[in-house]
């Protein structure tokens, strides 16, 4: 396959040897630069990446000389691996793709080189974007200022961060009403992955609204699961049988989704009324 047949195919359907043809785009300054663009987006799935990939991306990261567009997508392909570093840990070197010391190295030159304030924006906004799906103490001042930049690609980038830093309720609130359809879609996100029960009543107005947008649909499907997991399956039933595929997918799942979370929520209750009745009968 090439790269651009790559882009297009699933990436259970790509080949053994992907990762390496994906490492040899980005170590070639030579290639395309649309092909080294691809291969950057690519690197990043959990399927293909490795130390030497993750090492590739970071360097390109790095490198003032490499352009802007690319270093940009370099960074933001780091997230998801140091999403699944962070969530699952190394107990079992096999869980993660990525070894441990590699995931430090990543993280902490992600924080210094968001401090450098020379690096070109776009590039900065994607390094923290990456690097808050690993959440580290520096990222709550780091999402404050560009929340309060004024800057709109600030605040974008501030919304989409809030989403793995918690903290921000009171800003995601805020954001929800934005009039910039961007900035709107990250905070009903960021609402749905922060639980905030503050957000219930915009997400349920967004999914019952015929004129909402299907991404913007698709995100409040998600968020309703998270907020009110035991309300989620009757809000999206009719939902779950629509004639668009990809609506119907999603809520699909963020009904599953709801049940385990209302399983879970039934266990931890009858685990708490357990420890009440030997607490009564102890005492």
């Amino acid at each position: 396959m090439d790269i651009k047949t790559l882009q297009q195919a699933p990436p259970w359907d790509w080949p053994p040897d992907t990762g390496k043809k994906l490492q040899r785009i980005l170590r070639d300054r030579r290639a395309n630069p649309s092909d080294r663009l691809i291969a950057a987006e690519l690197a990043g799935d959990l399927t293909v990446i490795n130390d030497e990939l993750a090492d590739s991306l970071l360097s390109i990261v790095r490198t003032p000389d490499e352009p802007e567009q690319l270093r940009a997508k370099a960074a933001i392909s780091l997230g998801p691996v140091l999403e699944q570093a962070d969530i699952d840990g190394f107990d079992d070197p096999d869980d993660v793709p990525i070894t441990e010391r590699v995931f430090r190295n990543i993280r902490e030159s992600l924080q210094k080189l968001f401090l450098d304030t020379g690096i070109p924006k776009g590039v900065r906004r994607k390094i923290l974007e990456a690097s808050v799906r690993a959440p580290g103490d520096w990222h709550r001042a780091a999402v404050e200022v560009a929340y309060a930049s004024g800057d709109r690609d600030w605040i974008l980038t501030a919304v989409f961060s809030m989403s793995w830093v918690p903290g921000f309720d009171k800003q995601i609130l805020e954001a929800l009403k934005s009039s910039d359809s961007e900035i709107h879609f990250e905070a009903v996100r960021a609402a749905g992955n922060r639980e905030l029960e503050g957000a219930w009543s915009h997400i349920v107005s967004l999914i019952k609204d015929a004129r909402t947008p299907k991404p913007l649909l698709i995100a409040a499907i998600g968020a309703v699961a998270s907020i009110r997991p035991a309300q989620a399956g009757t809000i999206l039933v009719d939902l779950a049988d629509s004639e668009d595929e990809e609506i119907a997918e999603a809520a699909d799942e963020a009904i599953d989704l709801a049940e385990s979370l209302s399983d879970d929520e039934d266990e931890d209750d009858e685990d708490d009324d357990e420890d009440e009745d030997v607490s009564k009968w102890t005492n």
